[in-house]
């Protein structure tokens, strides 16, 4: 055999041996794939697709949701997924556009505001998008979008409706852990004060009073006049308020201020809201995220 033919036959037979190895390697993920644009939802539609689905997350953990912006790679991922599971009812403030555009190419979009039994703002400043801060109302989006991720995973949508009733289990749970852990604060005590009104839900589901927020409205985007702070602090003072809250993808330094504005002793602190913490950190998942303000909430607030 020449020189040539023996190159030849070696290139031959590793070009055959990669071949082989290639086979035995998992090939490119080809699940469908689901866009989430908040790291909660991100969380509760991981825990219902499993291995079937792939979920692409958009916001990291400690984003602002109201202010968070995506990359061109994620807005072109976006434009490609088969199904978008959002929050909307406006909080996805620097996402709409893009949401809306891979709507219009004929992405499927899922809102899971669309199905929460919606509160208003005392304000008259539109709807709160801040539904999941009672769990009975994610109970409500994880009835609505199951059925979706299911039909959309062929084969493996047993697997998901399956993960969606256990799922729905715990969150039953935790909405009476709420309950109760809540309801022993007592009633006088029940006041909440906070970086901006993101507790709505929570109030009307466990009876707790919402004295008012730094920052009016239900986006952060927004700014405090003298006036509102004023007529917070005259409220904090009145109720003898003890502790106000805030939001760990916020600074602090508003309720710092009517911390010392309040002439009083106040405690200030952080709770886990719009953005699920690090991974490995309490309050990395919604079910975590929730008992964790629970605790904080009840601490704070008891006498």
């Amino acid at each position: 055999m020449s020189r040539l033919s023996r190159a030849a036959a070696a290139l031959l037979t590793a070009t055959v041996a990669a071949g082989v190895i290639t086979g035995c390697t998992p090939a490119a993920d080809d699940r469908p794939s689901v866009y989430v644009t908040t790291n909660i939802l991100g969380d509760v539609v991981s825990e219902l697709a499993g291995d079937q689905l792939d979920v692409v997350t958009l916001m990291a953990p400690g984003a602002d949701p109201h202010s968070f912006e995506l990359s061109a790679q994620q807005a072109a991922g976006l434009r490609g997924a088969e199904v978008i599971v959002a929050n909307g009812l406006g909080l996805e403030e620097g996402l709409a556009q893009h949401v809306e555009a891979a709507a219009a190419d004929g992405v499927p979009v899922v809102e899971a505001g669309d199905h929460v039994e919606v509160l208003e703002y005392a304000e008259g400043a539109g709807p709160d998008p801040h539904f999941w801060t009672d769990p009975s109302q994610m109970i409500i989006v994880v009835d609505e979008i199951a059925p979706t991720l299911a039909e959309l995973a062929g084969d493996g949508g047993d697997e998901v409706l399956d993960a969606a009733a256990a799922y729905r289990e715990k969150l039953v749970a935790l909405d009476e852990q709420m309950t109760s852990a809540l309801s022993k604060i007592p009633a006088e005590h029940r006041a909440l004060v906070t970086n901006h009104h993101v507790f709505g839900y929570l109030a009307q589901r466990y009876e707790v009073t919402l004295l008012g927020a730094a920052i009016p409205g239900g986006t952060t985007l927004a700014a405090p006049s003298p006036a509102d702070l004023q007529e917070l602090v005259d409220a904090i003072d009145t109720a003898g308020v003890r502790t106000i809250f805030a939001e760990s993808s916020q600074p602090d330094r508003l309720v710092q201020v009517l911390a010392e504005e309040a002439d009083r002793e106040v405690d200030v602190v952080e709770l886990i809201t719009e953005s699920l913490a690090q991974p490995g950190e309490p309050g990395d998942t919604y079910l975590d995220m929730m008992r964790v303000n629970t605790e904080r909430i009840t601490a704070g607030l008891s006498p």
